[in-house]
Order: structure tokens, then sequence, then C-alpha cells
């Protein structure tokens, strides 16, 4: 079964308080599962890989045999690609765990989406952060 994962992290300050957000959905668009929480005090690069891997966790759950991962970040869609090397040591065994999550599920593709065809993963994020900043 082919379900596409989208997400998206969000950083309020880099590093700040952080959440991660996606959405796992049937070929047809149907929203399948979905992940909202925050993730503590960090950046926005290693949001936006725990998001990743998140979704594709929660696709593999569902019983995925390929997943299309689609995010905003052009960062970690250029180092999956190997167009960009992961020079930063602290995303290094995040860029492990993502590959390691993708490939556990069988076929993969990763793609680019601007930021306006993002907006559920991004909304999923930042109600994690809405609802942290309220329950203080």
């Amino acid at each position: 079964m082919q379900l596409t994962v989208y997400a998206d992290g969000a950083s309020r300050g880099n590093p700040g308080p952080a959440a991660i957000g996606a959405s796992v959905q049937s070929a047809g668009g149907d929203e399948l599962a979905s992940v909202s929480e925050t993730i503590g005090r960090t950046t926005n690069n290693v949001a936006e890989y725990r998001a990743a891997i998140a979704g594709v966790r929660a696709a593999h759950e569902l019983g995925a045999t390929s997943i299309d991962l689609r995010l905003d970040s052009e960062l970690i869609v250029k180092q999956l690609a190997g167009r960009y090397r992961v020079k930063n040591a602290a995303l290094r065994p995040l860029f492990a765990a993502l590959v390691e999550a993708l490939e556990a599920v069988g076929p993969y593709t990763v793609g680019h989406v601007p930021r306006a065809r993002n907006k559920r993963a991004d909304a999923l994020a930042n109600e994690a952060l809405d609802r942290a900043r309220g329950s203080r």
C-alpha cells in the first residue's frame, strides 16, 4: 500500500520550543494518521528531521509498503538525494534514522513541496506548540 507522508517541524526561535507535525495520507488524499507533538527545545532542522521520522514510522505502522515523503525543507530533501552532505553533527544520527525508517518500509520517494502545499503538517506542528504554550 503506497502512502504519502507530509511532514513539517517548527521551532519558535532557533533554537527554541519545537514541535513536529505529520500527516499520513492514502493515495486518494484521505488522512489515515497524524502526528502533532512537542519535542522540547531544539533547532528547526532537528524538528524537520524528527517530523519526517515520526511520519514515516506512522505510515509503517499502518502497513505501508511504499512511501512518498513530502517536505518543505529543501535541506533534508537535498541531503536525502545526496546533493548536500550532512555536515552538522547533530543531524547525522537523525539522517541515519530517517533513511533506516524509509528503507524499513520498502521503496520510497522524497520530494520538496512548497510551504503552501504542506499546510496540514505545518498546522499540526503549530497546534502542538500552541497547546504546550496554553498549558503553562
